[in-house]
Formats: structure tokens, C-alpha cells, sequence
């Protein structure tokens, strides 16, 4: 397939957060890089886990030493206020202002507030579907969250295309039974478990069937 145009059919479009509608990897390298040093892990070994999971799953495999929902705690509430480098991915913008409020979602294991303040920094729209880290028992690449979203959409899962940069979120998205694009901004193409992959929304359309 042409990596630069993708058309999306079907009845909604579940979007991951960080890496899809919004490129927050400067940000997101600082926040954790600067949270490493005062614990001694280097940052690699953080991003070599961390790239579509909970804060809190993240901490406990690189730090299990620690309360890990307290340092989640911490870095919320430094990231949240962070919006130095967050940008909207090419084409973002254009394709959701052509989707009705009942067909789309977004699907991030960033709180809530976290969520809502990223896509205010790349100048998105907050949707009226949005599932967030409190809104699930299990991140990804558990499907909880994907299905939730459907769910809350009154869509069947079959009906849904989850659009994903991670391993992680691919396979949650397959195993709620949901079509997957894969953006390429965080892993290469190789990576990505075989999903079809634009390099960002310039040529992606949505026709509802």
C-alpha cells in the first residue's frame, strides 16, 4: 500500500493519544528522562517498555521497588502541564473535523486530564467518547479499552478501525476483534506486526458503510 494515503471504512475510528493524534515524544522523553536520573534508570531501558502502557505498569517493571501508582501521581502532574514540543500529527485536524461526534474515539492509557490537555496543546478537539487510564482495569495490550469505547459508541467491534503507533495497541485492538492502520512515527514499519501504515493523516480519509 501507498504509506502516504489510507481509506478508513466502516461505522467509527478509535485513536490512540501519543504518537497518533498527537506527536508528544520530546515531552515525553523529558518527563521520563528527568524522572530516570533522580532513580538511576537510564532512559532507554524506560522507553525500551513503555511505548503505549500505563505510567504505572511502566514504573513497576523498570522500578518495582517503588509505589508505583504514587510516581505515576508524580509524573501526571508534571506532565500535564508540560506542552513545550506537543504538536498534532499531519492531517489530524482535517480528518476529525470530518467525523461526527459518534464516530470516533480516543483510547489512551494517559489519564484523563492528561488526554484532555495534550490535544488542547496540538490544538485537537476533545471528543465526546474518551477512555481513559482510570476508565479500565487492564492497559494495553489488553483489549478493555477498545471494547469500552465501542461500547460507550453503541458500535459493534467489528465495525470499528483502531488507529495505533505501538505493538501494544495493535494487539489490543486485534484482540477486541477491530480492524487496525498503524501510524509510523514511534516504531518502523517492520515492527509494527504486519498492519497497514501511513506515515501521518495527510492522505487518510473515513467513508461511513
Amino acid at each position: 500500500m501507498d504509506p502516504g494515503k489510507f481509506e478508513i471504512t466502516g461505522k467509527a475510528i478509535l485513536f490512540d493519544m501519543d504518537g497518533t493524534l498527537v506527536d508528544s515524544t520530546p515531552c515525553v522523553e523529558r518527563v521520563w528522562g528527568n524522572w530516570g536520573r533522580r532513580h538511576g534508570i537510564m532512559l532507554e531501558d524506560i522507553l525500551a517498555v513503555s511505548h503505549g502502557r500505563m505510567t504505572r505498569d511502566t514504573v513497576r517493571a523498570v522500578a518495582p521497588h517503588l509505589d508505583a501508582d504514587a510516581e505515576a501521581e508524580v509524573l501526571h502532574q508534571i506532565s500535564v502541564t508540560d506542552s513545550e514540543g506537543i504538536l498534532a500529527l499531519d492531517g489530524a485536524r482535517r480528518l476529525l473535523d470530518t467525523l461526527a461526534p459518534d464516530e470516533w474515539a480516543v483510547v489512551t492509557s494517559a489519564p484523563h486530564s492528561l488526554a484532555e490537555a495534550r490535544l488542547a496543546f496540538a490544538g485537537l478537539p476533545v471528543p465526546a467518547c474518551l477512555v481513559g487510564a482510570e476508565d479500565v482495569r487492564a492497559g494495553k495490550p489488553d483489549p478493555e479499552g477498545y471494547l469500552k469505547a465501542a461500547w460507550l459508541l453503541g458500535i459493534a467491534a467489528a465495525d470499528c478501525t483502531v488507529v495505533e503507533d505501538t505493538p501494544a495497541g495493535i494487539q489490543a485492538a486485534r484482540a477486541a476483534g477491530m480492524r487496525v492502520l498503524a501510524v509510523g512515527t514511534t516504531f518502523p514499519p517492520e515492527e509494527l506486526l504486519d498492519a497497514p501504515w501511513v506515515r501521518d493523516f495527510a492522505g487518510v480519509t473515513f467513508r461511513r458503510t
